[in-house]
This record gives C-alpha cells, sequence and structure tokens, in this order.
C-alpha cells in the first residue's frame, strides 16, 4: 500500500497534522492552569493579560472564557490569524516585517503594564512571531528604522537566536523590557516556544527573560554578517550607546509547548505503518547544508528493510542571494527534491517540510512535499529547478510541481517539523 507517492503524501500531511495538534494553544494553557493554579488576589487588585505571538488568540481564550475578578486583556497577533477572541482590545498587526498596527499595540501594552500596581497580577501569554508582531523602538529609532533593521537581519543569514539578540537591544519590550514596564506587579508568562532548545530568551526575543547578549555583541553580529553599513544611523548609535541595561526584574515563566513534544507526536502517528527514527539533534543552520543532511539520511535509511520514516525538528536559515519568493521550508524542500533527482533513491520516497503556524516566510504557503518526481515537473515548464534555487525563487517553482503545503493559519507556531517516508 505505501510504494504510491499520493498514498505517502498523505500519510505524511496526516503525521504533520497530528505535529501541529499537539500544540495546541488553548489545551496547553489549560493543562498549565490546572497543574499550578492561581492563589486568589488581594481585595481591589486587578489581572491584567497580555497576548501576544501567532498563537495569542487561541492562548487567551481559556481567560476570556473564564474571567474571575477584575480582568483586563488585550491580544496582538499577525493579520492572518482571523480567529475571534472575545479580548476587551484586538490587534493584527504586520508579520513578519513589524507596521504600524504593530506599533500602536506595543504602546497599548506599555500603557496597560505601567497602570499595574504592586498588588496586581500580570499574565504574559507568549508565542513565537511576537517579536516582530510588538515594535517597542526606543526613543531616536523610527518604526521605519526598525522595519530595515528585521529586513535585513531575515535576509542576513544570522541564526534566530542571533536575530533575537539584535531586536532586543532595539526594542523597549523585549530582553527583559516587559518586566521593567510592570515592575512592580508579579509576572506570570506561559511560553509557547518556537525555538530550537526552548532558549526562553529567545522566543519574541524574550520580554520576561534577560537578554540574550549586549549591545556591543549585537553590533559585533551585525558586523560579521555584512549588513553594518545597510542599517540606518538611528540604529548605530543607539546600539553604541554606553552604560549597562537596566536589570530586569524575575517572572514566574511556565513553558507549556515545544517543538521536540511535536516532533514525538509527528513520530507517534507513523509509528503503527514505519520503522521511525527521531533525530537526536534539531535541524539547524544553513538550509543547504540542512538539505545535505537530510538527504543522506535518506540514502542510509533507503537501504534497510521495510518503510523508513525520518522525523526532525528545528529551524533552519536562508542567505538570500536572489530577488524572488518562498520560505526556508520551500527552499528546504526544493533543495531535497533537487539533490535526490541527481542522484537517485531506489525506493518510492515523500519529503515534508512545513512550518507549525501554516506560514513560510513571506508568503501563503506553510511549506512543501516533494517526492522523486518534483524535479520533473518542474521541468516540464521549461525551467530547471537550479534557476529557481539560485534566485531564492522556490515559491514559483513548487507553484508548477504542485507541491506546495497550504494549511492556512493553524493557530500555533513550535517551529518546523520535517518527515521523510520511503516506501
Amino acid at each position: 500500500m505505501l510504494d504510491q507517492p499520493n498514498l505517502l503524501r498523505g500519510v505524511a500531511r496526516t503525521a504533520f497534522d497530528a505535529a501541529v495538534r499537539c500544540a495546541d494553544p488553548a489545551q496547553a494553557v489549560l493543562a498549565e492552569l490546572s497543574r499550578a493554579p492561581f492563589a486568589p488576589l488581594p481585595e481591589g487588585a486587578k489581572t491584567y493579560c497580555i497576548a501576544m505571538g501567532k498563537a495569542a488568540p487561541a492562548m487567551l481564550r481559556p481567560f476570556c472564557q473564564s474571567r474571575s475578578g477584575p480582568m483586563e486583556t488585550l491580544c496582538v497577533t499577525h493579520r492572518e490569524n482571523t480567529e475571534v477572541v472575545a479580548a476587551d482590545r484586538v490587534f493584527r498587526a504586520g508579520h513578519p516585517v513589524p507596521d504600524q498596527e504593530g506599533l500602536r499595540a506595543a504602546a497599548a501594552i506599555c500603557d496597560m503594564l505601567e497602570r499595574a500596581e504592586a498588588q496586581d497580577r500580570v499574565i504574559a501569554l507568549i508565542s513565537g512571531g511576537g517579536s516582530a508582531l510588538v515594535p517597542a523602538p526606543p526613543n531616536g529609532v523610527s518604526l521605519g528604522d526598525k522595519q530595515t533593521l528585521n529586513q535585513l537581519l531575515l535576509q542576513s543569514g544570522l541564526g534566530i537566536n542571533e536575530m533575537n539578540l539584535i531586536r532586543q537591544q532595539v526594542s523597549d519590550l523585549k530582553g527583559g523590557g516587559f518586566m521593567r514596564r510592570a515592575a512592580p506587579a508579579q509576572v506570570t508568562a506561559f511560553i509557547l516556544s518556537d525555538v530550537v532548545g526552548d532558549d526562553l530568551r529567545a522566543v519574541a526575543s524574550g520580554p520576561t527573560v534577560a537578554p540574550l547578549g549586549t549591545a556591543q555583541e549585537a553590533l559585533q553580529l551585525i558586523a560579521g554578517a555584512g549588513i553594518t553599513d545597510r542599517l540606518p544611523q538611528s540604529i548605530l548609535t543607539h546600539l553604541s550607546r554606553e552604560g549597562a541595561a537596566p536589570e530586569v526584574g524575575r517572572a514566574d515563566n511556565r513553558l507549556i509547548g515545544s517543538n521536540r513534544q511535536s516532533v514525538e507526536a509527528a513520530a507517534r502517528q507513523l509509528g503503527e505503518k514505519f520503522d521511525v527514527t527521531v533525530a537526536d539533534a534539531p535541524l539547524t543552520g544553513d538550509v543547504r547544508a540542512a538539505a545535505d543532511q537530510i538527504f543522506r539520511a535518506s540514502i542510509e535509511r533507503a537501504a534497510k528493510h521495510g518503510p523508513q520514516a525520518l522525523v526532525w525538528g528545528g529551524e533552519t536559515t536562508v542567505r538570500v542571494r536572489g530577488n524572488g519568493k518562498g520560505g526556508r521550508n520551500q527552499e528546504l524542500a526544493l533543495r531535497v527534491a533537487a539533490l535526490a533527482d541527481a542522484q537517485p533513491i531506489d525506493r518510492p520516497w515523500v519529503f515534508l517540510s512545513g512550518g507549525t503556524d501554516g506560514r513560510d516566510g513571506p508568503t501563503d504557503s506553510a511549506g512543501a512535499v516533494v517526492d522523486q518526481a518534483t524535479c520533473a515537473r518542474i521541468r516540464k515548464h521549461s525551467r530547471a529547478p537550479s534557476h529557481f534555487l539560485e534566485c531564492n525563487d522556490s515559491y514559483a517553482a513548487l507553484a508548477l510541481s504542485g507541491d506546495h503545503l497550504m494549511t492556512g493559519a493553524t493557530g500555533t507556531n513550535v517551529a518546523d517539523i520535517q518527515i521523510m517516508l520511503i516506501a
């Protein structure tokens, strides 16, 4: 049964869907509230509940549905997430490039935090995407400057932690800024991690934890990426300032979901029909190297008896050299297809690479599901797959081959899932 590409594609999609379901934000919040419920607040105290990120509406829902005592709620998510949420204020902002709506959301968050008093409780519901969705530029830095910085970082080839270290140093909310604004109120953060390794300093650029590094380290990363000359002068001036960053208070930070948990859910889904291997190390770094790693592992597994499945989780990076359209998952899938086209795997196979948030880069695609005929389907249109890879135009190539993974916004975000199935 599992020797047909269409059947394999369906199985891969089912496993990916299981990974996404595992990261259901509302269920994760409810489970944490059940495990460690809040103590009652003193009379006259108020709860301020702020949700920010791609999973913000779903994370906030349990609080909106079970209000107890005075509570004020605010939700910031990306424009593509149309989920209805009964918050007092809702902002749908730009991602991955910050916009004016995100700037207004950041101002509203700062206002709410500054109204919180010592006896009040502040709840932060944090998920991936919060960094771009809530731009809070410091004095002297404009939103346009932040947009330029973000675009340069996305094209730099820097890892997510490196990008977030820089973003933290050019924000009044990131890198513990949320905590400084909320003081002296107590802060509890529920965090759905989209970061490999679950470093809470990197999820949404760590609004409730200490920063990843210093302004000087940010300047060094910028120089190493070769983007110093293209940065706005206001940002360079801000990063060159002297003086230590203010102290960050302590929050009760609770990790409620992660990429690893979703990887294991996908593996369980495949376990009945395949010999499953879950990669020990997350898939990170340059997308070219990641594609080579996946292809080599697939060749090895194809030599074994019986249907094989390999599952990875992580987040790769793409150094943009062309002016095409795509995302890291689409390019990774196309590169794996090209490698297997040059050196065929001798059994039917399917490879899926997708973002659990349902959006890969600035596109409507979550990623791709490719097979041994992907490159041939592209060549039928008189274009070589290598042409699309050279100009980072994986979206167009996968449209020709009919291999896009379309899910729509999922309402969650725990980085990426990769699945290789071999008949």
